[in-house]
């Protein structure tokens, strides 16, 4: 038996298999399915086409001890698979960015036992595998692959294109493009998931190029690498956004932009 409260408004396809609780505050788009034991509670907003496997918990309360019962949200959007024991909280009031919203994009994995903590902004296309810990006010973009046991820490970004190895511990902003491991060790370009996208050979030269100037260095201070950029002509687009981030989490306390800006407040 499950259990639905009469103020949830689920679209008339939505199928709710046995042992699931749905909260008054939830809404649940077409072609979803909650396949059995499935907890969606909370200001909660599921878009259309996602499945809900066995024992995901959406909605739930932040694990943040400044949370009060404020009416914080969780946002989702198309098509995301949420397998087996997935956790993501709502937001806080306190976040300067997500203004009391957690937010998934669309067409995002979230495997086994992962968890995706109050006020995160996740964008699409990612694969985030099991075990994974992603804490509070965290910032993923597109197109983004966490491997198993990869933990996060609060008020970190992750740029679209990043591919974090198993059990990266991850502390700074990790730009975009780049493959990580260990402790924040930018390791190689992601050539195979930007190959992936259909990304061009010349924009992976012009990353490839990029990325050797910043982080194969030979000696070279990383403020001198980064005024090298700016005396360039046409600077490709990508390369620009990755020398952005790159110099921006250089220039902020902690590695941790978003962070830089809850002091500020």
């Amino acid at each position: 038996m499950s259990v639905v409260d009469p103020a949830a408004e689920l679209a008339e396809d939505v199928v709710v298999g046995p042992f699931c609780l749905v909260g008054p505050h939830v809404k649940i788009g077409a072609g979803c399915r909650l396949i059995s034991h499935v907890s969606v509670s909370g200001h909660t907003v599921l878009g259309s086409g996602n499945l809900m496997h066995p024992g995901c918990v959406l909605g739930g309360p932040p694990q943040d001890l400044k949370w009060k019962g404020e009416p914080t949200r969780l946002e989702v959007g198309d098509r995301n698979v949420f397998r087996e024991g997935v956790t993501v909280n709502v937001g806080t009031i306190q976040d300067p960015v997500s203004k009391g919203t957690t937010r998934v994009g669309s067409n995002n994995l979230l495997m086994a036992n992962s968890h995706v903590g109050h006020d995160c902004q996740i964008g699409s296309g990612c694969v985030i595998a099991n075990n994974v810990m992603i804490a509070g006010h965290v910032h993923v973009g597109d197109r983004v692959i966490m491997n198993g046991g990869v933990g996060l820490h609060h008020f970190v970004t992750v740029g679209d294109f990043a591919y974090l190895a198993g059990a990266a511990r991850i502390h700074f902003d990790v730009p975009p493009f780049v493959k990580v491991a260990d402790d924040d060790v930018v390791k190689a370009l992601n050539k195979l998931g930007l190959r992936r996208a259909g990304r061009s050979e010349e924009d992976i030269a012009a990353l490839q190029t990029a990325f050797r100037r910043l982080f194969v260095r030979r000696g070279t201070p990383m403020a001198e690498a980064l005024r090298g950029f700016y005396t360039d002509n046409g600077l490709h687009p990508d390369v620009k956004r990755m020398v952005q981030a790159v110099e921006r989490r250089a220039t902020v306390k902690n590695g941790r932009y978003l962070e830089s800006l809850r002091t500020a407040r």
